[in-house]
């Protein structure tokens, strides 16, 4: 019975959610609690609720205050010196001007919103790109090859996976800077290529005013540029203490947060208008995370998680279920095109990591993996996100164009991710 009511509400989660029926919050708790309710669990439906939102509310904190502290950090301008240094360095040689591109968009994707890097990098360089001849595509899968790869504690899918198995997001995330540092070699070895190769096409003449892609906004009045070391010291710290210690990132995001406030725009009114403007972005992810607390709270409760993975341990051969983590890094790219990230980390994954967990392995493995690929290095070519359509856009291309182009890069680098996870001991092939 269990079994079958589980895969029934993972279905209708997944239908709703992919075909657009309900938004991902509305999905994500009356699905489960219709479920709960028709499975006879009445009352204790709400206290399944509540343990699973007391769970999930610090990795919501952390997101809430790590968006606003770089939304901040963006309106007072401390990636505008960032972003003419590289452009200069870079000059008219599409050889360093692809790498500086990824660079940027690295750099950019700090605050963990791929939209925002797209909005800011494209627009910077394109007139760049377009005065030299470069292709376009070139400039959308560099940046979308930085923004995939750069695996943070506040992005989306690190924040789905630590929420939907109840793991510290730390946990996660630390082991994985070595797979990271090797998806970014791959990532500026292979932006080196291109540029060289895009080079040798063009046979690039005389060098070119970079004057064009200088910033925009150098007279914007929430810029603060004499202030840039103090925040670009305020946030090396934050993000140093988040990795080498054990504080809580939550904490570390809303002290910053509020220094970073009181620092660049000391007036209590200037201090609300800078948290109104980011509040949209925060509150909405916010809300789904906790939506999703909810979710995984029925149907850990309510044992429905366990009795559907007892099931698919049973379909798994003997000795097999070892392999699991390594093959779901493999394909975890690809299945950016069938799942949206909500209902791939919320719906698919409990299952998987319950299915290994069963077989000898562990969660925090098939967190692991998933994160590999799955609306990360997948995202910007999933046309189940509006960055990809941004990216496409923005550059001026047809989404296929850019799909095509950039797919093989992108699957690539989670490639060689996967391998250096294995290499790494995350988990075995």
């Amino acid at each position: 019975m269990l079994v079958l009511l589980g895969v029934l509400t993972i279905a209708a989660l997944l239908a709703a959610i992919l075909l657009n029926r309900l938004s991902p919050i509305a999905a994500l708790i009356l699905i489960p609690v219709a479920a709960a309710l028709i499975g006879g669990f009445g009352t204790a439906t709400a206290g399944f609720m509540a343990h699973g939102i007391t769970e999930i509310a610090p990795i919501a904190g952390m997101f809430v205050f790590a968006i606003l502290y770089f939304g901040i950090q963006t309106d007072a301008g401390l990636l505008d010196p960032l972003l003419r240094g590289i452009v200069g360095f870079a000059g008219s040689r599409p050889a360093l001007i692809v790498p500086a591109s990824a660079l940027l968009a690295l750099l950019v994707h700090l605050d963990g919103s791929g939209a925002v890097c797209f909005l800011v990098v494209i627009p910077a360089l394109l007139p760049l790109y377009d005065q030299l001849g470069m292709d376009r595509r070139i400039l959308a899968c560099a940046t979308s090859l930085a923004a995939g790869v750069n695996v943070l504690p506040w992005t989306g899918p690190t924040l789905r996976a630590s929420a939907a198995l109840k793991i510290p997001v730390m946990d996660i995330f630390r082991p994985m800077i070595g797979v990271q540092i090797a998806g970014l070699a791959f990532v500026f070895a292979v932006c080196f290529w291109l540029g060289r190769k895009e080079e040798r096409r063009l046979k690039t003449a005389s060098p070119i005013s970079t004057t064009i892609v200088e910033t925009k906004h150098d007279q914007d009045p929430l810029r603060r540029p004499h202030l840039f070391w103090f925040n670009l010291l305020l946030t090396l710290a934050v993000l140093g203490a988040m990795i080498l210690s054990s504080l809580p990132p939550v904490v570390l995001f809303m002290v910053g947060t509020a220094v970073a406030l009181l620092v660049n725009y000391p007036s209590a009114s200037e201090q609300r208008k800078r948290v109104d403007a980011h509040a949209h972005a925060a509150l909405l992810m916010a809300g789904v995370l906790l939506a999703a607390g909810a979710f995984t709270g029925i149907m850990t409760g309510t044992g429905m998680l366990k009795a559907m993975a007892s099931a698919a341990v049973t379909a798994v051969p003997p000795g097999a279920g070892h392999h699991i983590p390594f093959g779901l890094s493999v394909v975890a790219m690809p299945l950016s095109l069938a799942f949206d990230p909500d209902s791939f980390y919320f719906g698919v994954l409990p299952i998987l990591a319950h299915a290994v967990q069963s077989l000898g392995g562990t969660a925090l493995q098939t967190a692991q993996a998933a994160l590999v690929g799955q609306m990360t290095t997948g995202f910007p070519v999933s046309p189940l996100t509006p960055a990809t359509f941004l990216v496409a856009g923005l550059c001026r291309l047809e989404l296929s164009e850019h799909q095509r182009f950039a797919f093989p890069y992108l699957y690539a680098a989670s490639l060689v991710m996967a391998l250096a996870a294995v290499a790494l001991g995350l988990f075995p092939i």
